[in-house]
């Protein structure tokens, strides 16, 4: 208690803040690595004429929203109004098209990484680098833009991610840490910059447009993670706390993606080591020992925030369709007189899945809020599908929400382990998803065929993350971050690992082969509903 009040007061905290698609999550942790308080904030993200898209108001309200619940945390348990916090690290959801002109105005509103709008230009950029350009990655969105020569291309000042803009409004600086970076460009692990053959590849491809912009000019500078990546202005602490009371000054590391903050989370950044982040989207990281020997639509090309090559199997929808029904649960209790809070009705749903048949009882679920590259489904039309022979009970039903979650990455996943022969010595889930014991890690271990493990940290995810790459600027010159995380923050780590059952696995064989069948009904609703 004493060291963290004084860890409090001298400003030895590191402040973590991942903006994820449903939630902007604050963690303040102290001197030890250890959570001292937390702060966040709900948000949604809107279809606007036909883009995911978040505004920036709703982005520095949510922001400040999360710091200020996080400072009141700080004077409620410990009686200290926080006012100087030693580092600083912002994260957000990769990829996605924020682009800026001269005067530092937004040109077009923010497009995520959820919009399936860049197709054409995903396939042509693919084909032209022969690496994999997946349709959510910033510069498939610049060039989508390009061939649809979209008023505001010639104008273009800045590219970055919403992790880049934030840090930039906080520091002055544009720059990204290299796994973020990794998702708006391709990197070269050799030097650590976006590949130079690629950058010369696309100036050459928009030449014929003249624009006064070449693709170097506009991308964020590259920093590895341990980087002084800038220090807290007076203009950005103001924007963090309007209120004034919080001191200008603290370091920044790198910001970086959702998916470095998620294999720091999970101690994960070694070769053939990997981990499972769930939430909106899902997505497993495997750090590679050796390049891939062919190019795979299904599998992303990044880096760990080191700079070391990641294969990364994307799937855009996760928890989405489950936290839907789990609310049309929640509704019926309340009009059932029982009203059973979101705590206590999401462990009661999730066990009972471990009971439904191993095959789901011939029940189809396709969580598919938006499209799916992998699958090759252009949008989303959440379903749940039945025969007249299927048994509809509960069990059931929610293995079957459970195990479709899974089922595009275990999609991907076939590629890497049977085609590529890629050796996964671990595997560790976090995000929300796992914070029932055992329910979603057991399924998990049975839909890809490897042993799952989580920590007692899994559902802090990548907002703890990022305060740890944020701490380790303290560290950075005595040893390199998988040394730090190993010796250092997970060295009592207490880690529970679940074997894929062999019963779970043969009913998630059936279900699988049913749901690449089924797929054929998720393209006909999108056409037709």
């Amino acid at each position: 208690m004493h060291h963290i009040m004084d860890d409090i007061v001298q400003g030895r905290t590191s402040l973590g803040i991942e903006f994820g698609s449903t939630r902007i999550k604050a963690i303040l942790i102290d001197s030890h690595q250890q959570t001292i308080v937390s702060g966040s904030y709900d948000w949604e993200n809107q279809l606007v004429d036909g883009v995911w898209t978040y505004s920036l108001d709703a982005v520095w309200t949510g922001l400040q929203s999360a710091y200020r619940q996080l400072v009141e945390e700080v004077q409620s348990k410990y009686g200290i109004h926080l006012t100087q916090i030693g580092q600083i690290g912002i994260s957000a959801m990769m990829h996605g098209y924020m682009a800026f002109d001269e005067k530092d105005q937004l040109l077009v509103p923010f497009r995520t990484w959820r919009n399936t709008i860049t197709g054409q230009a995903a396939e042509e950029l693919s084909q032209l680098f022969d690496f994999n350009i997946p349709e959510r990655w910033s510069i498939a969105h610049l060039y989508q833009a390009v061939l649809n020569k979209e008023e505001h291309v010639p104008n273009i000042s800045f590219l970055t991610t919403l992790a880049g803009y934030i840090h930039w409004q906080l520091t002055g600086q544009k720059v990204l840490g290299v796994g973020d970076a990794s998702g708006m460009f391709p990197i070269d692990s050799d030097t650590g910059y976006y590949k130079e053959n690629f950058l010369a590849s696309f100036d050459s491809l928009i030449k014929e447009y003249d624009f006064s912009w070449n693709l170097r000019s506009i991308l964020p500078a590259v920093l590895p993670a341990g980087s002084l990546a800038g220090v807290l202005t007076p203009e950005g602490a103001n924007r963090l706390d309007p209120t004034g009371q919080l001191k200008s000054g603290a370091r920044l590391c790198p910001p970086e993606g959702d998916a470095g903050t998620g294999m720091v989370a999970t101690n994960s950044v070694s070769q053939r080591t990997g981990n499972v982040s769930a939430g909106t989207s899902i997505f497993a990281m495997i750090v590679l020992e050796r390049a891939l020997q062919h190019r795979h639509s299904e599998i992303d090309i990044v880096t760990t925030p080191v700079g070391d090559t990641v294969a990364m199997v994307h799937a855009n929808n996760c928890s989405s369709d489950i936290n839907a029904w789990v609310k049309l649960f929640q509704e019926f209790s309340v009009l059932s007189g029982q009203s059973i809070s979101s705590s206590d009705i999401y462990p009661l749903l999730f066990n009972a899945a471990l009971s439904g048949e191993k095959d789901c009882g011939g029940l189809l679920s396709y969580g598919y809020y938006s499209g799916e590259s992998i699958t090759n489904i252009n949008e989303g039309r959440p379903l749940l599908v039945r025969t007249p022979e299927s048994r509809f009970s509960v069990p059931n039903l929610m293995r079957s929400h459970i195990l479709s979650a899974f089922s595009t990455l275990a999609i991907g996943m076939e590629i890497l382990v049977d085609e590529e022969q890629i050796q996964i010595d671990s595997i560790l889930g976090h995000g929300g998803i796992f914070k029932t014991p055992q329910v979603a890690q057991s399924l998990l271990a049975a839909a890809i065929q490897t042993p799952v493990s989580v920590m007692d940290t899994a559902g802090e995810g990548g907002a703890w993350g990022i305060a740890l790459l944020a701490d380790y600027l303290n560290y950075a010159t005595e040893q390199p971050l998988s040394s730090y995380l190993e010796e250092i923050v997970f060295v009592d780590a207490p880690v529970e690992t679940i074997e894929p059952n062999s019963e779970d696995s043969e009913g998630f064989k059936v279900f699988l082969a049913n749901y690449k069948k089924g797929l054929a009904i998720e393209k006909v609703a999108v056409e037709r509903v």
